[in-house]
């Protein structure tokens, strides 16, 4: 049976992805004004994963006869100080939405449902991949520096993310 408390804890983590898309959405619109729309696209795709994200916590709740409750999502900031800044925030964002799954997946183990427990594996798996991505572009753009031909460069490299 699905308890009342992860039902919760679902429809609250429902909130935190669907609040990480408006981020996402908020960041790539600041790409653009900056003229870096390799930067933009990589993080438009970003947007559209955490809504998926979303859905999946939507459907699983749905399955499980539960109740999905919608929250207000607060206003993301819109202005950032650089493209290292933005995915400083973008790294910070993700290992915030790594502790939540976590949390989640304890209440899961605390409320002996297995079923959840396997979704959220996924997260947990899908979390790392987030993590690594976004330290490997930060850190890129360190070695590279923030201006000239290197970001450039960077900017092109983004833009190709999903054309594989």
């Amino acid at each position: 049976m699905f308890s009342q408390k992860l039902q919760q804890a679902f429809n609250e983590q429902i909130n935190h992805e669907m609040a990480s898309s408006y981020l996402y959405l908020s960041m790539a619109a600041y790409a653009h004004s900056m003229n870096l729309p390799g930067f933009a696209h990589w993080l438009e795709l970003q947007y559209k994963e955490e809504q998926g994200h979303a859905m999946k916590l939507y459907k699983f709740v749905n399955e499980r006869g539960g109740k999905v409750e919608l929250f207000p999502i607060a206003q993301p900031p819109l202005d950032f100080k650089s493209p290292s800044h933005l995915f400083e925030e973008v790294l910070g964002h993700e290992r915030k939405i790594t502790g939540l799954i976590n949390k989640l997946y304890e209440t899961a183990m605390k409320e002996k449902d297995y079923a959840a427990q396997v979704l959220l594996h996924w997260f947990i798996e899908e979390q790392v991949e987030e993590e690594a991505a976004a330290s490997e572009i930060l850190e890129t753009i360190r070695m590279a520096g923030e201006k000239g031909h290197a970001l450039i460069m960077m900017d092109r490299q983004l833009a190709r993310r999903g054309m594989n």
